[in-house]
């Protein structure tokens, strides 16, 4: 029995994605799927296949560039493929918590908000944020990562994980 969105695997080895990053979407996959299950258990509405699937195909985009380009490429890349608008969503979104136009620019990227809107992209970018590699980061190894953003981009971050974690905290009754 195949995991949750192996079937984009073959669009990733196809346009010329590394072992490394190939591995590095399957952990966040793993982790993005988790949430997801967590959320809907809490009585929350996710489409955890769409989850899965944005989660595998995040990173194509890695196949033409490791820059901060590389979710622009990977937009690309799907719509040529065909694949589904929503996850091409989620592939342009999962940077950070998102970046809004000023700050792409500051990066030179295009000046459009790829800020993620629904709870898929939130998830994938999330779960994105949780794995280095093919480690998943704990909460404090998660907050100390973020020393390295200005504060306005760090509340991002933070706003971005607790509102994915709050459903669930309470349901368990933890405030």
């Amino acid at each position: 029995m195949s995991d949750p969105g192996d079937e984009f695997i073959p669009f990733l080895v196809q346009a010329g994605c590394d072992p490394g990053v190939i591995a590095h979407c399957l952990a966040v996959r793993d982790v993005a799927v988790q949430i997801a299950e967590r959320l809907k258990n809490a009585g929350i509405q996710v489409d955890v296949s769409l989850v899965a699937k944005g989660a595998v195909i995040h990173d194509i985009g890695r196949s033409v560039t490791h820059g901060m380009d590389h979710a622009d490429a990977g937009g690309t890349i799907c719509r040529k493929l065909g694949l589904d608008e929503k996850i091409c969503f989620i592939v342009e979104n999962h940077i950070g918590a998102g970046l809004y136009a000023e700050e792409r620019a500051e990066f030179g990227l295009p000046a459009v908000d790829r800020i993620p809107q629904s709870l898929e992209e939130k998830i994938v970018a999330h779960a994105d944020n949780l794995v280095k590699g093919t480690r998943v980061l704990n909460k404090e190894e998660f907050i100390a990562s973020l020393n390295r953003f200005p504060e306005s981009v760090r509340t991002r971050f933070i706003a971005l994980s607790e509102e994915l974690e709050l459903p669930v905290r309470k349901i368990q009754g933890i405030n």
